[in-house]
């Protein structure tokens, strides 16, 4: 509503871009406005917020608590610093299945110093100016990753939706639905929870089509009402959310924690941890900045921001955290204009735990579980594979890999191999050589253009070898049209050069960047007489080719017999 009094009257041109619409709202009514604003879509944010922070924790395989105290330092820490304004932190769906894994393995003691040591090398990176370097991974590795985390978590929290256990990796979660659903139909609770779980999944596609306001409450807030009110009904034995104290929950790492540094496993995922949380927020930085016309994240900053948060998360021995598209989008939507309305939902969430943890024990686990499966699903996003089919094959090969490799192994292992797969096709599509090869007369002549590297080697060898077999006393080779000649393709010619001179053949070799051709070692040659100067008597005919004349390249070594009518070479 401010931004349209920005527009108008005559300060409005200004008020629209640079410095943003806050300058441009008019006097103290635009900040009063945006202070209401503000105040109103933190509590929508809030509102999402709540299960999706509750939700991660469970499907993290840690105690919900730990969740709620993650979402309140991406309010209070993350949301305080001045790296964005919209963007929205706390615990993420996508590295639910990360945590899970590595609490699984070194346990939930030492998730505070994975995560403490990963907020510190996040700050490192944001003081030495790496926050955009991250904006450099390929768009296809980035969906393909996102594809990875989203998969696995739809089939893991299938599991909890009907009150049962996942068995494991993903693959072996995929192999075990059948087994679930037949256990689920033998099971009156279970369907109870399913359904619960199911009504959640739609109610979170269909509820942003209700007309009204009705349709502004986030969907995943409706279907925790809908859910609590199932599982009082009298008959209904459904598994609730259990939440104890949120202080006591606190873990802070001790002497034994840190020793576990020296251990190659909590470095690496450490060093995992940094990677994939600050892609995923610089990422989601990128895709808030294109919903509002507001201030541009500052992405060094921001990074420091994100570091900030996980160092006090990892202190308090809390989960991950990352910027977290669903929330921020909520966030855009509501109106928000300042940071403020991102910090406030910090603030209403940590309220919430300390004065009302007894109604977050009335949530059932089947519909947090409904919840992710649907936040999986978006991070799936199968509408973007068709979609990078048509747009580009070989990006969309490289997105289907990363998603298979991840799906198939861990999420680590998956964006490695993604980002080799996006190297090597930016390199085959990089080395783009352009081969031409014909017989004039005696030569017998080879062509190259574009950029020469090692990944085209055999194609320049199967030239060369070609040029030599055509049985032409003389071998032309034009490299003037090489815009880039690597290392390995350079030895190849001039070893292929000298070989072939060895045997006896006239062998040209022009060069990328010469001006003329660099034939066979000679006398050095005679200096050319003056230019007469126009209208100046020629004594005799000048040495210089004119117009008409035809080319020669005079070779002095002494032919073989068969070939020793002329030491001239046309």
């Amino acid at each position: 509503m401010n931004g349209a009094k920005g527009v108008g009257g005559r300060g409005g041109a200004t008020g629209v871009g640079g410095k943003g619409g806050a300058e441009g709202s008019g006097g103290k009514g635009g900040a009063k406005g945006d202070l209401a604003t503000d105040i109103t879509a933190s509590l929508v944010v809030f509102l999402v917020a709540l299960p999706l922070c509750i939700g991660v924790a469970v499907a993290s395989g840690v105690p919900a608590e730990l969740g709620i105290i993650s979402g309140v330092i991406g309010g209070l820490v993350v949301g305080a610093v001045r790296g964005s304004t919209l963007q929205v932190s706390g615990p993420a769906a996508g590295l639910a299945a990360l945590v899970a894994e590595t609490v699984a393995e070194v346990g939930v003691a030492m998730l505070g110093v994975i995560v403490l040591f990963a907020g510190l090398l996040q700050i490192v990176l944001g003081l030495v100016r790496l926050g955009r370097m991250f904006q450099a991974i390929s768009v296809a590795v980035v969906q393909g990753m996102l594809a990875g985390i989203g998969v696995p978590l739809m089939f893991s929290q299938a599991y909890p939706m009907a009150d049962a256990k996942a068995p494991g990796t993903a693959l072996e979660n995929m192999a075990g639905i059948p087994g679930l659903l037949a256990g689920v139909l033998t099971n009156p609770q279970a369907v109870i929870a399913m359904l619960l779980g199911v009504v959640t999944i739609v109610l979170s596609f269909v509820w942003k089509k209700v007309p009204g306001p009705a349709g502004k409450i986030p969907a995943a807030l409706v279907a925790v009402g809908i859910g609590m009110v199932v599982a009082a009904l009298p008959g209904v034995d459904v598994k609730t959310l259990q939440v104890g104290n949120l202080l006591n929950s606190v873990q802070v790492p001790g002497a034994e924690q840190f020793a576990g540094l020296a251990d190659g496993t909590i470095i690496t995922a450490i060093l995992t941890f940094t990677v994939i949380a600050s892609a995923e927020s610089l990422f989601t930085a990128a895709a808030v900045d294109r919903m509002h016309n507001g201030p541009r994240t500052r992405y060094n900053t921001e990074l420091i921001a994100q570091g900030a948060g996980n160092t006090v998360a990892g202190i308090l021995g809390a989960l991950p955290i990352t910027a977290v598209v669903a929330r921020s989008s909520a966030n855009v939507q509501a109106g928000a204009k300042t940071r403020l309305s991102r910090t406030l939902h910090g603030l209403w969430l940590l309220l919430f735990a300390l004065l009302l943890p007894q109604v977050l024990a009335l949530i059932p686990i089947s519909v947090l579980a409904g919840v992710l499966v649907h936040s999986g699903w978006k991070l799936f996003g199968p509408a973007e594979f068709p979609k990078m089919w048509r747009q580009d094959r070989g990006e969309f090969a490289v997105m289907t890999l990363t998603m298979l490799v991840i799906v198939a192994t861990a999420l680590l292992e998956g964006v490695l191999f993604g980002l080799a797969a996006g190297i090597v096709l930016a390199a085959l599509r990089m080395s783009q050589t352009v081969i031409r090869q014909h017989v004039e007369q005696d030569t017998a002549k080879v062509v190259m253009a574009g950029n020469a590297t090692f990944l085209r080697l055999p194609k320049v060898i199967d030239a060369l070898e070609a040029a030599a077999a055509s049985g032409k006393p003389r071998i032309r080779l034009d490299l003037t049209g090489v815009t880039h000649l690597d290392h390995a393709c350079r030895n190849q010619v001039e070893e292929f050069t000298a070989q072939q001179r060895g045997l006896g053949l006239r062998v040209e070799l022009l060069m990328p960047g010469e001006a003329k051709q660099a034939v066979d070692p000679g006398p050095a040659p005679t200096p050319l007489p003056r230019r007469p100067v126009p209208g100046e008597a020629a004594a005799e005919p000048p040495p210089w080719p004119t117009a008409d004349a035809e080319w020669f390249y005079l070779d002095t070594r002494p032919l073989p017999e068969e070939h020793a009518r002329s030491p001239l070479v046309g």
